[in-house]
Parts: C-alpha cells; sequence; structure tokens
C-alpha cells in the first residue's frame, strides 16, 4: 500500500436532519490510487498480475474498428509520451523560462504522434487492477481472495473498454508469469493505466436520491427542511463517494437506475469496483482528501484534475462493475455513469 489518504468529515450530518436514511448507510472503500511501482502482490492499478505462469494470457477475439480513434499507438509509445511530458513539466516548475520543449522531446513527440499502422487479429487484455482481500474488504466467491480485473483497450458495444473478471485462490499461485504478452495497439491512450498503488479507506455513503423512496426524497428536495444548508449537499457531498471505489452505492450519474437482476439467477447485483476518470470534479470537493490539497512542488501527473490512473471513460464517466451477490462467478454487469 501507498501513503495514507484521509477523506474529511462530511460537512453535515443528513442522518440528523433526516433519520429514516441512517438503516441505508452502507461501507464503501475509497482507493484512492497514485503513482507507485506495484508488483504482483499488491493490491493496485496497471500492475503486474498474480497470473499463473501457466494459464494462457487472455485475449480479445472480437473485431475492432480502425476508424475509432483518428491516431493509433503502442503502449511503448504512451508511456514515452508520458514520460517526456513528465520530464518537461518538471522543468518547467524549476525553470519557468526553460524551453516548453528540447528538440529531442519535440522529435519524439512527433514521431509518437504520427502513431502505428493498424493490427487485425487478436488483441491481449490489458492489466486494469488487482485487488487482495486482505486489503480490501469486497464480494468474494469463499473459494477466493483476488480479484483481477482486465480489459480490452478498445470500445465495443458501448464506448468504453470491455472488461474481463478474474478470481482466484492467491495461495495457489507458485510461479507467476513474467512477461505477460501487450497489445500492439491501443486505441487510445486513456485506455492503458498508469500503475498506481492504493491507500484504502472506508467510508460511509448513502443512496442516490433516485434510488430513494418518493416520500424520501420529496423530504430531500423540500428546501425548507435544510434551512441554510444547500440541497444540492446531499447529491454531490453527502451520498456516494466519487473516484475509485469497492462497494458501496451506486453512483447514479446522468443515467437514472437502471434494473440490475442477475441474469442467471435474478438477484439483484451490488456495486464491485468503480473505475473512475478522476478522483473529484467541481461538485465534490468536499471528498477531496486532505493529503490531496495544494502543496509546493510539481504535482504528479493528472493530479491537478484528480485523474492519477491516467485512465478516461468515454470523456469523463465512471465504469462502474457489478456482480452478483450469491455467485460473483455470475456474469457481471458493467455501467456507464
Amino acid at each position: 500500500m501507498s501513503a495514507i489518504f484521509t477523506t474529511p468529515p462530511r460537512p453535515f450530518d443528513v442522518t440528523a436532519l433526516f433519520p429514516q436514511l441512517a438503516p441505508l448507510a452502507r461501507t464503501a472503500t475509497r482507493l484512492h490510487p497514485r503513482p507507485g511501482a506495484p508488483t504482483a502482490h499488491d493490491s493496485s492499478v496497471g500492475g503486474p498480475l498474480l497470473w499463473p505462469a501457466d494459464e494462457p494470457w487472455p485475449y480479445c477475439e472480437e473485431p475492432h474498428d480502425r476508424h475509432a480513434a483518428l491516431r493509433i499507438n503502442s503502449p511503448t509509445d504512451i508511456r514515452l509520451q508520458r514520460r517526456v511530458l513528465a520530464a518537461a513539466a518538471e522543468r518547467l516548475h524549476l525553470d519557468p523560462e526553460a524551453p516548453e520543449r528540447t528538440p529531442e522531446e519535440q522529435e519524439t513527440l512527433d514521431l509518437i504522434r504520427a502513431g502505428r499502422p493498424w493490427f487485425d487479429g487478436p488483441i491481449p487484455l490489458v492489466p486494469v487492477a488487482q485487488l487482495y482481500a486482505r486489503d480490501i474488504p469486497f464480494p468474494c466467491p469463499s473459494d477466493a481472495d483476488l480479484l483481477q480485473v482486465l480489459w480490452c483497450p478498445f470500445d465495443h458495444e458501448m464506448a468504453h473498454p470491455k472488461t474481463a473478471l478474474f478470481w482466484r485462490s492467491s495461495a495457489t499461485v507458485t510461479d507467476v508469469l513474467d512477461a505477460p504478452p501487450e497489445p500492439p495497439i491501443v486505441q487510445d491512450g486513456w485506455y492503458l493505466p498508469e500503475p498506481c498503488l492504493f491507500s484504502p479507506e472506508q467510508v460511509t455513503e448513502f443512496p442516490n436520491p433516485l434510488e430513494l423512496d418518493i416520500k424520501v426524497r420529496d423530504q430531500l428536495g423540500d428546501r425548507s427542511r435544510w434551512e441554510t444548508i444547500d440541497p444540492e449537499l446531499y447529491l454531490n457531498n453527502l451520498s456516494t463517494a466519487p473516484g475509485w471505489k469497492a462497494g458501496g452505492w451506486t453512483r447514479w450519474s446522468p443515467t437514472d437506475p437502471v434494473a440490475r437482476a442477475c441474469p442467471e439467477c435474478g438477484t439483484e447485483a451490488v456495486p464491485l469496483l468503480t473505475i473512475a476518470s478522476s478522483e473529484w470534479d467541481g461538485g465534490s470537493a468536499t471528498w477531496i482528501a486532505d493529503e490531496d490539497r495544494p502543496t509546493p512542488g510539481p504535482p504528479p501527473l493528472g493530479a491537478r484534475d484528480g485523474n492519477f490512473t491516467l485512465i478516461d471513460i468515454a470523456g469523463g464517466n465512471n465504469l462502474q462493475l457489478h456482480v452478483c451477490p450469491s455467485s460473483p462467478y455470475h456474469s457481471h454487469f458493467e455501467l456507464l455513469q
């Protein structure tokens, strides 16, 4: 795990004004991903997976749209571009009069921006997240203590990557795959996670107003009950936490709640993992961790807008994965919100 991150106390105890919300409280685990150097034995974003050496690496066999992006790059291109941009930002921080780009940096960026030729064929999946139950509580099968999330770095039916979940017992993995295959190209650099470590922190959440009984919803919308407090505070800062998290309530926005019945048994699916494009936004500033407040020195790449993983889902949205609580092995749901 990386450094400790602390969510400030909520600006208002909503159950003091609306005690009927108290039984609806759920614990969510904010993951606070921050750039690091994870190993296969860490819970992480974009890090190496504890993948058995004798287990085939998963590939996406579906067709991919060569016109989905104006430019196609390889993972190596994207990582190099990030290093060049980070070095330039560091130089400008130390010397505001320094050139924005050196000739060598500009030449490198020009080559990367020229793109790669199209590749037709199966695409190796990309590691997105790895969660150990010892670090993070989440719905887990009785025979597993490790969740691995991978995706194809191309849009499919929806405008986001298609995810695959793998559950395993970490104790059974004794020989780890050293060098998994990488996709020769990806649709977008935003689909290649920056390696990050987690700093799990448990917080209390309440349902989105649209999931509440109509009577309670009307009470929440009654400004006279809030006195001097803005009712919008509930939606953005009292109900669901932004950013990467496990469990909790679904963060519905902009789509209204939809049915989440498991197609295999009919049980209502529950939130498993939120893959977020940002740890906060303009409406949820009270959720910014104390340790993320401005400090001297250049911020990490992506820190200005709270996007430390450098993942962006459909222009700043979240990809929320839901699983069946009766059996996480049943098909999972992907919700773009």
